[in-house]
């Protein structure tokens, strides 16, 4: 009799770990709001060209939306959004990055701190690209390395149509 008891209260352990298991899986997809021209056919495009890392420590991540893409620790990701609302001229720094292919995507890069550019978090958005395309890198990233991993995203990018470059 024992055995008998014992084996729903087993079933009941079991269950009970498969169905933390499952949620826990939920809960690894990076949270990220939804730009408002996500829907635009070149950005599964753009997503779906994005390398599986940022270098060596940076891994892929799933998120929670269309169109983005997230790289490294959940607490703390690198998130792509693509069909962000484009850049008109500006002030900001914009800067030409050449592509491991070859071609070249402009971007303005903006710390959230310009005062502390060394511990602020960054936000590379395109120019002169539709649609626009955005990357945001958390200060705990910016601070442990270079934001150089950018020319990795350059490929998936280029599939965006240029409009107009930096000057």
């Amino acid at each position: 009799m024992p055995e008998t008891s014992s084996r729903p209260t087993r079933r009941a352990l079991v269950g009970a770990a498969a169905t933390a298991t499952l949620l826990g899986g939920c809960t690894s997809a990076v949270p990220v709001s939804v730009a408002p021209h996500a829907t635009d056919p070149v950005c599964a495009s753009v997503v779906l060209a994005t390398p599986d890392s940022l270098g060596d420590d940076l891994p892929r991540r799933d998120t929670t939306s269309q169109a983005t893409t997230a790289w490294g620790d959940p607490a703390h990701p690198v998130v792509l959004r693509c069909g962000v609302e484009p850049l008109g001229p500006t002030t900001e720094h914009c800067v030409t990055v050449a592509t491991p292919g070859g071609a070249t995507v402009d971007w303005v890069a903006v710390a959230d701190d310009p005062a502390h550019e060394d511990t602020s978090a960054w936000t590379f958005t395109t120019y002169g690209r539709e649609p626009a395309v955005e990357v945001q890198v958390p200060a705990e990233v910016a601070q442990e390395r270079s934001t150089a991993f950018i020319d990795a995203l350059g490929p998936a990018v280029d599939r965006t149509e240029k409009t107009r470059e930096c000057l």
